[in-house]
């Protein structure tokens, strides 16, 4: 029975990744798009290529996540995890459905607390605290006050251009900056299916929970489901990004797919936090935008997004809770 749960927690973990690409797809390439800069299905392409590639880069986030609760060993713990990603992929879906661009980081992370409190299991408060937390309210903010000011550098340094030239030269460079942050979305956003997928694997007995270094096949495996999910593209959620909040120019798109992509990088190599990819975006877009006026911000908008942030972790965490719930009856679990 064990190897049964455990082959499907890690498709149930691959779904999820997939969920993740076609829903965070729109981060990487929203700006570009509706600056165009690049074509939908030129900037997906760049998207799932560079998401691959990032997933490669980094596993220090993935220990983050497998850190954030202590699983038992057997049945108990497989159903716990099983059971969170059910709560992550269902919140998911539903904010998909809206448009609405809420982290699947967050989704993950309450699926993960919601289960593990269900039953009984140790949740690590401090690295969830200090590693999730704490990042999440900070990385909006930076990505916000850093985009505007790159954007205000931007517009000091070619005030006396030809704005003709100066459009099509940042129209070129968001291939560049799009890249970057597609690359970031993979380092961050894989490597979280990468850590639920671990603790799997340590619950089931299969991997020693000492060891530093994940399974190749983990690596792959998740980094290619991040890419094809990406590939299938999520233009529910583009259409808010790019049109709703602000009508982007290339300057602006460059300045918050710039500084999003920075934001990625640090919060991964250096505080190995696993950060959202949607929130850092959508707030630098915000910052970038609002350079041209504060009033230009449709901030009407920006609310509806952060109450989806806001309800991230609890909604996520309640139907992962009632999903252990039910699964525990089903495996008659002690």
């Amino acid at each position: 029975m064990d190897l049964a749960i455990v082959v499907t927690v890690v498709a149930v973990a691959l779904a999820f990744d997939y969920t993740n690409g076609f829903h965070d797809a729109a981060n990487a390439i929203a700006t570009s798009v509706s600056t165009r800069a690049l074509t939908p299905r030129l900037a997906l392409t760049l998207a799932a290529i560079m998401n691959f590639v990032g997933a490669l880069l980094g596993q220090q986030v993935a220990h983050t996540v497998s850190d954030t609760i202590a699983v038992p060993s057997g049945n108990h713990g497989l159903v716990i995890v099983l059971a969170a990603l059910l709560g992550a992929i269902t919140w998911n879906l539903i904010t998909w459905y809206f448009g609405l661009p809420s982290s699947s980081s967050h989704a993950l992370i309450g699926g993960l607390g919601g289960a593990a409190l269900a039953a009984g299991a140790t949740v690590h408060w401090k690295t969830i605290l200090d590693k999730v937390v704490i990042p999440m309210v900070l990385s909006p903010v930076v990505g916000f006050i850093a985009a505007f000011l790159v954007m205000l550098l931007i517009m000091w340094v070619f005030r006396r251009r030809n704005p003709h030239k100066v459009q099509r030269g940042f129209r070129l460079m968001q291939t560049v900056s799009a890249a970057a942050l597609a690359l970031g979305h993979g380092l961050q956003d894989a490597q979280k299916t990468m850590g639920v997928i671990l603790l799997a694997v340590i619950a089931a007995g299969y991997y020693p929970s000492t060891q530093e270094s994940l399974p190749l096949w983990i690596v792959i495996s998740a980094a290619s489901a991040i890419s094809l999910g990406t590939y299938a593209g999520g233009w529910r959620i583009m259409r808010t990004l790019g049109r709703k909040i602000i009508a982007l120019d290339p300057p602006r798109g460059f300045s918050a797919e710039s500084v999003g992509a920075a934001v990625l990088y640090t919060t991964a190599f250096v505080y190995h936090a696993p950060i959202s990819t949607t929130h850092t975006i959508t707030s630098a877009i915000m910052g970038a935008g609002a350079t041209r006026r504060f009033s230009a911000v449709r901030w009407g908008v920006a609310r509806s997004i952060v109450t989806a942030w806001v309800l991230t972790f609890p909604a996520a965490g309640l139907v992962a809770a009632a999903v252990y719930i039910v699964m525990k009856f089903i495996f008659q679990l002690p």
